[in-house]
């Protein structure tokens, strides 16, 4: 019983990180629930990770997966792009401009109820996933932390966040084909670019630590693409 019910335990972990998140979010301790956020991405791949060792996978852990992803990966960085819409806007009639924030939320849902239908997704991701979205969210309070102007002015804009909100709904969407880190041999062949992602991730964080995740979230995205175009014409060659 217990052995059955410990990946869901460290789904409950990641759930109670994002409730607390989303508090520490509205009292405007940004960086308190970016860092839950972190703790919350660790308890994420663990669970999943523990129910396949265990094999102890079930419809109940699947289902309690996605609603704590909800609102770790959903609701939390898009209240986190709130508050920061809302350090943007000069006035207090504007106060209505944060409100698209949520549309990241309501984009998260769609990508999780997608997720758990989609058969195409076993070996890959269809679209950006939820936890990768959120890490690039999370980043952006603590590279404010760095006192740049440069990206102060980047990151509390109006305009910029708006725009971000509107490109990162609709990744979290797309229909195409994202890398995923799950391993079915440790070979290099059919791995190649979760290898390479994996070394320029580690490059990346090495040279420029926090202001490293953006860059990383994009060559994702980009090594994604490449890997897509080289499947495509193997498959084409094979023919």
């Amino acid at each position: 019983m217990i052995r059955r019910n410990l990946p869901n335990a460290l789904t409950c972990g990641n759930l109670l990180c994002g409730c607390i998140g989303v508090v520490e979010a509205f009292h405007n301790n940004l960086v308190i629930s970016c860092i839950l956020v972190g703790v919350a991405l660790i308890f994420d791949f663990f669970d999943g990770f523990l129910a396949r060792l265990l094999k102890v996978s079930s419809a109940i852990g699947k289902d309690l997966d996605s609603l704590a992803d909800m609102v770790t990966f959903g609701l939390l960085p898009s209240i986190i792009v709130y508050q920061l819409l809302m350090q943007s806007i000069p006035d207090l009639f504007g106060i209505w401009k944060a409100y698209p924030a949520f549309i990241i939320a309501i984009f998260s849902a769609i990508r999780l109820a997608k997720f758990n239908n989609d058969p195409r997704q076993s070996d890959s991701f269809i679209g950006v996933p939820t936890p990768a979205n959120a890490m690039l969210i999370a980043s952006l309070p603590i590279i404010l932390l760095t006192e740049d102007s440069f990206w102060k002015d980047i990151i509390v804009n109006t305009t910029n966040l708006l725009l971000f909100s509107v490109v990162m709904s609709f990744l979290l969407v797309m229909e195409m084909p994202l890398i995923a880190l799950k391993f079915k041999n440790f070979g290099w062949k059919g791995n190649e670019f979760r290898f390479i992602l994996i070394a320029l991730t580690i490059v990346l964080i090495v040279a420029f630590k926090i202001l490293a995740v953006p860059a990383i979230i994009i060559l994702y995205i980009l090594l994604s693409v490449v890997d897509n175009f080289t499947k495509k014409n193997r498959s084409i060659g094979n023919i």
